[in-house]
């Protein structure tokens, strides 16, 4: 049992510890995008009678016991949510001061005020006991004005939040009963929190967080569902699985469905669009799709290759041709054989390269540099560009005979930005592969990071988005969100490095007073904390002993003016 000692300590803590303004510096008003913000986590304003509204609805639908189960685990996972978010604000204050970001995020949101009776807690010891009094309590207001006076404590969400971010914070289960609430009469809600083991409930207690026996069952049948999708899945619906890529937007499905046709066939294939777009992934699908699955697929970039050499990569080599040919090689087409051939950035072939493509398409020949032997092949065609071949040939950059044997079934692939419903599905694909590459398991992406990928220009395309996540994935800890500055370190300190600079050039001119600008700063600082010398201190980055220094020499020079 705690000492009297104790107990004075802990309460002296909390004392210190009123201040939120930390907390309040976190939280966003984006009103020209009608998005509020906590840290990356995006939040909601809404009015407590929907709570009770939903909170009606749902017991008229569910029961009571599942609709107390449903609003425990919401604000169970609430609690959790701002235990991630809090501890990473408050990382040099002491065990008890830093717990209390959970108790004030309440206030903050309007839902309860909390006053400390009694709290004790230890990391190292895997020691914990709260007594709170909840005042104000939205939940028990709620629940008074839809049902009147209950038989039983009604702050389930409360409690769950509770129950979510102590568990969190101190690393093992905690659990909160409420003993008294104003919605039974009470004078005031009061909850008791300790270790789950502590409790002679405890069964009890933990079924509350654990999914609903009803849950589960949907669940299941979700399962035998999607079962069954897979044994009456149409033709048109499993022609989607041979691209080797991922979405469901409809400019995707048109694009599969095109690709789809032209799979069976034997004719050239011009895949168009931005670079990153996925243009060979659809091209391996053009290949699986067809008869010639199971035979060569050779991907070669044109770019890639000088072009004094491409004629003789893409059709092969007889030892003595040039200077460096010591033996003889075969192309790419001799090695694409009864296959498909994909050529990337085709319009970076040479004019030699063109003719021999050309000659190739009309007659299914061709001969190896340096070689007088003509030679037969069965090969499919696909090609890409980023670029308007038709432009290219007006500027006399390309085969005008060439682009009409390669366009003869053109597709645009989609820029990711024109399938922005697919970026949630590309972002769970990418996520698995870099978590079982770096061995990893990522909580998925902060509220903010969704909304910036969501809404991102994407010049790079999908080959961008994979490039971020993999990156995001090496800066992320394990088991913990990715964040913005996880996708985009650069990003703030460029800008912190542009602004210093704005900011001091524009700072320092005739006239400039070094004590005059510290006394503003200062005065800024303490105003910012309500005249809290120890957070002015932390606000500004230096000692409460430097700050304390700096204020009577202020206060010295006062008087002798």
């Amino acid at each position: 049992m705690p000492t009297a000692k104790d107990a004075k300590f802990y309460t002296q803590i909390l004392e210190k510890n009123k201040d939120i303004q930390d907390l309040l510096d976190n939280i966003q008003f984006d009103t020209q995008h009608g998005k509020i913000w906590f840290d990356e986590n995006r939040m909601l304003l809404m009015h407590t009678h929907m709570m009770g509204y939903l909170r009606k609805d749902l017991c008229n639908m569910l029961g009571w016991e599942r609709t107390k189960r449903f609003f425990i685990r919401c604000g169970y996972q609430a609690g959790i949510r701002d235990a991630e978010v809090t501890s990473r604000l408050r990382p040099n204050l002491n065990e008890a001061e830093a717990f209390m970001a959970g108790p004030q995020m309440h206030s903050i949101r309007g839902m309860v005020q909390v006053e400390v009776n009694r709290l004790e807690l230890s990391h190292d010891n895997k020691k914990f006991y709260a007594d709170f009094n909840w005042l104000n309590s939205f939940e028990a207001e709620v629940h008074l004005n839809e049902f009147g006076t209950a038989d039983e404590p009604s702050c389930w969400m409360l409690l769950g939040y509770a129950c979510g971010y102590t568990s969190l914070v101190m690393g093992q289960t905690i659990i909160y009963q409420e003993t008294h609430c104003v919605a039974q009469g009470d004078d005031c809600c009061r909850i008791i929190g300790k270790p789950l083991e502590e409790w002679g409930n405890a069964d009890e207690l933990i079924q509350f967080m654990s999914p609903d026996p009803v849950s589960d069952e949907l669940i299941a049948l979700q399962a035998e569902l999607n079962e069954l999708k897979k044994n009456i899945y149409t033709d048109a619906e499993s022609d989607y699985a041979m691209f080797n890529s991922v979405g469901e937007s409809s400019s995707y499905r048109h694009v599969c469905d095109l690709l789809k046709k032209a799979a069976g066939s034997k004719v050239a294939v011009l895949l168009q669009g931005e670079t990153g777009v996925g243009k060979e992934a659809f091209a391996r699908g053009i290949h699986e799709g067809s008869s010639r699955k199971g035979q060569p697929f050779i991907a070669m970039n044109c770019a890639s290759i000088p072009p004094d050499l491409i004629e003789a990569e893409l059709f092969g080599v007889e030892k003595g041709a040039f200077t460096g040919a010591h033996q003889t090689r075969i192309g790419k087409f001799e090695r694409a054989n009864h296959g498909t051939i994909f050529l990337d950035e085709v319009i970076e072939l040479s004019t030699r390269a063109q003719a021999a493509l050309l000659r190739m398409l009309q007659e299914g020949e061709f001969e190896r540099v340096g070689d007088y032997r003509t030679r037969h092949v069965d090969v499919r065609v696909v090609a890409a560009t980023n670029e308007d071949l038709e432009q290219a040939v007006k500027a006399g950059r390309f085969r005008a005979d060439l682009y009409y044997r390669l366009n003869i079934f053109p597709v645009m692939i989609p820029s990711l930005r024109e399938r922005r419903d697919d970026i949630p599905l590309l972002i769970q694909h990418f996520l698995v592969r870099f978590e079982n590459m770096y061995g990893k398991k990522i909580k998925g992406l902060s509220d903010k990071a969704k909304n910036f990928l969501m809404n991102y220009e994407w010049p790079g395309n999908i080959r961008e988005l994979e490039n971020l996540l993999e990156r995001a994935t090496l800066l992320t800890d394990h088991q913990q969100e990715i964040k913005l500055s996880h996708l985009f370190p650069q990003i703030k300190e460029d800008i912190e490095t542009k602004l210093e600079k704005v900011n001091l050039d524009a700072v320092i001119q005739d006239g400039f007073c070094l004590e005059d600008h510290e006394r503003q700063l200062i005065s800024i600082a303490m105003q910012k904390v309500n005249h809290n010398v120890s957070e002015a201190a932390r606000v500004l980055g230096i000692s409460r002993a430097a700050l304390d220094y700096r204020l009577k020499k202020q206060a010295i020079h006062g008087k002798k003016e």
